[in-house]
């Protein structure tokens, strides 16, 4: 089960730190090499999915049937520590899947900014070259 946990925190590490790059600002350079990578790695980031809504169902199953302890203050130690355990799990679950949506949401809005940047140039140029027209209209009339 740790392998899991692990597998999981290296998925929320690699969108944080893939986040943080693409919203750093002046990185215009790398930005497209970025949007691509993101967008390699969105595909086989999907897999983290499944296995953070299984695992957060595994923790929600556990919370339900926590047995009741009347014990002495080690038996009560124990079921705090796995308490807090399950909620540090629930944390990771949660940042998972928050990092997994918040990169997608970026990534689309990075590659639509681009596409919207192509068009403005485009206009540009194509109103730069009437402009040009206009005035050569309006010399030879």
């Amino acid at each position: 089960m740790a392998l899991e946990w692990l597998g999981l925190a290296l998925v929320a590490g690699a969108e944080a730190i893939l986040l943080t790059l693409l919203t750093l600002p002046g990185m215009e350079g790398l930005r497209k090499g970025l949007i691509q990578v993101s967008q390699g790695l969105l595909q086989p980031l999907l897999a983290a999915v499944p296995l953070a809504l299984f695992l957060g169902v595994d923790i929600f199953w556990k919370l339900q049937n926590l047995p009741e302890v009347h014990g002495h203050a080690g038996e009560l130690e124990k079921q705090a520590k796995s308490l807090l355990k399950s909620q540090r799990n629930a944390l990771l679950v949660i940042t998972t899947l928050f990092l997994y949506w918040l990169l997608f949401r970026v990534t689309r809005m990075q590659i639509r900014l681009e596409h919207l940047q192509q068009q403005v140039a485009r206009a540009k140029r194509c109103g730069i070259l009437v402009a040009v027209l206009g005035r050569g209209f309006a010399q030879e009339i």
